[in-house]
Parts: structure tokens; C-alpha cells; sequence
């Protein structure tokens, strides 16, 4: 079946459907990420937006059940050049056109994805719709451009009710704002005793689980639309030690007294290097975010920059003058990608530690 990928700036083009035979809209963006893709299209903090993989051949491997970051794939639709029906790989179980249709999310094949790339960093990020031959393309192109942002993504992907994943070491309570579960993994190999809680759980509900620390997950989307999450990082900040990745480091710089804006393409794949400041040490990471801590609005507050990112000199991490808190934009669980940067966990359970036997001891 042939489909059509309509930009909201006119832009058509023709390539082969696979997925699911849907019509979908959705923020189109790019990841320059080699292998992963499983990892990619389920991970949460893609929810509402149409992913475009920059390598050329992907599915070539299929899908398997353990490299989930989510059960439920949130993105709207896959760009590729080239698709791979008949996957080959010792782990594999299916396709991913047949995970596509099972979960109603379709994809394209056959785009001029290098093309397509270009376009979007020169010209930012730009809405579009998978589509069958026989729309009208002006009146696709021209909804697309009336149509408003979601700003709910974040209620649509985190948990409904709390849960428990017992462990015998520090207490975490999980904040999900889009978790993916490389995340609650890396907690869980080192033994913690982990509580999943919804976004918009508050801060008194928090501390009444006597929990050690807070990790801020990941997630989709601006972060000024979840204030219940920022309000409850505030509350909780010099009183338990806090870990914020990727959204949650965004919503740890707002909780502060900071700024974020919406960049240009943003910052989507496994090979982006971050300079430590204090160290000078260059960490390979995996980035999956459209939005970044504005750097001058850090003056005045009570954080510190601690690490930005080598290509584009943007804030890649922060830490609290005073309380115990931190926070990164790029993944350190790294699924898919390096594990430069996996040391952080280690570093939060350090914290944890230090601050449990000041308070205990």
C-alpha cells in the first residue's frame, strides 16, 4: 500500500505504508541513532510526534520482547528509507511492521529521509500527517497549520496509580512522567526498593511513603504544562534528594526559579557528546529531548551548570547549591546507547546515603 507524508508547509511525499493502515498526525522529528529502534518508538517521552530514523535500513533485526522502554508505544507514526519485512536475528519474535499493526500506529518507507532531515534542522520541526493517495493535500497541509499543540502528553503516558517494585536497598519513589524502563531497571540493579507514583502525586503523599530520594523521569512535551510536577519538586527540594532526567531536569530548572524554551530540532540519538565542567570528562549520550534549560536564566537561582553539550554549548546539567539535588538532560540508563554516563545512578545513591546518615545517624 502506498502512503503520503504531508507537512504542514506543503511539503509532499510518496512512499511505501507498513504498520498499521491508519491516518496519523504528529510533530515530525529526527533520531540519528544506528540501532535502537525498538527502543525509540517505545519510548514515552515520543508521545504525539511522528519519529524519523536518519539510518537508512532499519527493522533488519525485529523486535523482541525484552528491549521495551514501554508495553504501549506512544509515537504517532515511523519515517524510514528502508523497512526490512523479513527480519533476521537469533532474539527476534516478530517484525516491526507486524508490532506496528498489532499496536494501530503506521509507518512509511521509501522517504528521502536525508532530504528530509536537512529540511528540519534549517527549519525547525514541522507537524505532518501519514496519509492515503487519494487526500486533498492543501486542505491535509492547511490543518496541520491550524492545528494547536498537545499539551497533555505527559497525563497520557504516565502511570494511573502507584506501584511497588520491592528491593532491599535505598527507598526511591519514582516520579513517571514518561518512564522508560531502562530507568526503573538501573535502579533495581542497584537493590532499591522502588515506588512508581503517578506525575501529579504530591509532595506530603510523597514523603509519607518515607522514601530516601526522588528520581524526576523522563517525558514528552514543554514542561510548563505540568505544573503539578514542578510544584511538587519545590516542595520537596533541601528535604530529600532529588535526581531529575531529561524532563525532570527540565522541571527541576522551572521549580528554581528558571527558564526553558523549545529549540529548533532538538536533541534526539545515542552519539551526543556532554563536556563536564568541573572535570573536563566527555561523556557519550543518549538524548531524546525538544525543549532546553535557557542558560542565562540560571543567574540568580540556586542551581550550578554543571555540564553542557559539546555541539551545541546548550545546558546538559545542573546541581542545587544547597540541597541535595541534581539533574541531567540526557539519559544515563542510555536504552538504546553508551553507558558513559551510567555512573549517575551510582552518584544518586551516594547521595542518598550521605544525606540518611546525617539525618539518622
Amino acid at each position: 500500500m502506498n502512503k503520503l507524508l504531508v507537512l504542514e508547509d506543503g511539503t509532499v511525499l510518496r512512499g511505501e505504508g507498513f504498520g498499521a493502515d491508519v491516518e496519523m498526525s504528529g510533530e515530525v522529528v529526527f533520531n540519528t541513532g544506528m540501532t535502537g529502534y525498538q527502543e525509540i518508538m517505545s519510548d514515552p517521552s515520543y508521545c504525539g510526534q511522528i519519529v524519523m530514523l536518519t539510518y537508512p535500513l532499519i527493522g533488519n533485526y525485529g523486535i523482541n520482547r525484552d528491549d521495551f522502554e514501554s508495553l504501549q508505544p506512544a509515537i504517532a507514526g515511523l519515517i524510514v528509507r528502508e523497512i526490512e519485512h523479513e527480519p533476521s536475528h537469533w532474539r527476534k519474535q516478530e517484525s516491526l511492521h507486524d508490532l506496528l499493526a498489532a499496536k494501530g500506529i503506521p509507518g512509511i518507507a521509501g522517504i528521502d529521509t536525508r532530504m528530509l532531515t536537512r529540511k528540519i534542522r534549517a527549519h525547525g520541526t514541522r507537524r505532518g500527517r501519514i496519509c492515503d493517495l487519494d487526500v486533498d493535500v492543501e486542505q491535509v497541509a492547511r490543518g496541520l497549520r491550524e492545528s494547536k499543540p498537545l499539551t497533555d502528553q505527559v497525563a497520557r503516558v504516565s502511570t494511573n496509580t502507584a506501584y511497588h517494585v520491592p528491593g532491599k536497598g535505598m527507598r526511591v519513589a519514582l516520579i513517571d512522567c514518561g518512564m522508560k524502563h531502562g530507568i526503573l531497571q538501573s535502579l533495581i540493579d542497584r537493590h532499591c526498593d522502588v515506588v512508581v507514583v503517578p506525575y501529579n502525586t504530591g509532595a506530603d503523599e510523597i514523603k509519607r511513603l518515607g522514601v530516601d530520594g526522588v528520581l524526576v523521569s523522563n517525558g514528552p512535551g514543554d514542561p510548563e504544562n505540568v505544573p503539578e510536577t514542578v510544584e511538587t519538586v519545590k516542595q520537596l527540594l533541601g528535604d530529600i534528594p532529588l535526581f531529575g532526567i531529561c524532563l525532570g531536569h527540565q522541571l527541576l530548572a522551572l521549580a528554581c526559579g528558571a527558564t526553558t524554551s523549545k529549540m529548533t530540532f532538538g536533541h534526539r540519538g545515542s552519539n551526543h557528546p556532554v563536556r563536564e565542567l568541573a572535570t573536563g570528562r566527555i561523556d557519550i549520550t543518549a538524548q531524546n529531548h525538544g525543549y532546553t534549560v535557557d542558560a542565562g536564566s540560571l543567574e540568580g537561582t540556586a542551581l550550578k551548570l554543571t555540564h553542557v553539550a559539546v555541539n551545541d554549548g546548550s545546558v546538559e546539567g545542573l546541581r542545587h547549591k544547597e540541597g541535595h539535588a541534581f539533574s541531567v538532560q540526557y539519559h544515563p540508563e542510555a536504552s538504546p546507547g553508551p553507558h558513559d554516563a551510567s555512573h549517575l545512578f551510582d552518584t544518586f545513591i551516594h547521595m542518598m546515603t550521605e544525606k540518611k546518615g546525617k539525618v539518622y545517624a
